[in-house]
């Protein structure tokens, strides 16, 4: 009895040894699987992280694109009144009969056509306008005229011209168009 006593006992000792065993295993499992989960986060987290360093970079490059492209646009602003100026100047003088103010209008011509050339370089253009169908996006009408032999909405006359900035509008030209 004493050894059926013992066997029961030893089995009893095996059997909460298995039990102890598969706790273990049972516990190194979770932590085993916490871990990964773990892990995947982390994964999850540099991948998005990494995502979003590429996109600050996109943005950061469109952004530097951007300035370089129309980043001169307040001080081409400026200087297109000083070209407005010049046109000004020799729409006055043009006719003048002294011989003096005409080669004073020559002059004002040359820096003026300078001064616009050397903007052109910088990306500045000149919006076509005059006997041109008027465009919302690139003219401001300023009055319609009637007018025989001129298509309805057709540009009359410029009093201001308009310029764009590498295909962005700077400012629209003041037109007046025909009114059929």
């Amino acid at each position: 009895m004493d050894e059926n006593l013992d066997q029961t006992e030893e089995k009893e000792q095996k059997l909460d040894e298995s039990i102890a065993n598969e706790d273990v295993v049972e516990e190194k499992t979770e932590a085993a699987e916490k871990q990964a989960d773990e892990d995947q986060g982390f994964k999850e987290k540099y991948y998005y992280l990494a995502a979003e360093m590429q996109n600050m970079q996109r943005r950061f490059d469109k952004e530097k694109e951007n300035l370089l492209k129309y980043g001169s646009e307040k001080i081409l602003n400026d200087l297109l009144d000083v070209v407005d100026n010049f046109e000004r100047t020799l729409s006055f003088i043009k006719d003048d009969e002294d011989e003096k103010v005409k080669n004073i209008a020559v002059g004002i011509d040359m820096v003026s056509k300078q001064l616009v050339e050397t903007l052109s370089k910088h990306g500045l253009k000149q919006v076509e306008a005059l006997g041109q169908e008027f465009d919302p996006n690139f003219h401001e009408a300023l009055a319609q005229q009637p007018c025989e032999g001129k298509k309805d909405m057709e540009i009359l006359q410029v009093h201001q011209n308009g310029y764009t900035l590498n295909e962005r509008l700077l400012r629209p030209a003041k037109v007046i168009v025909a009114k059929n």
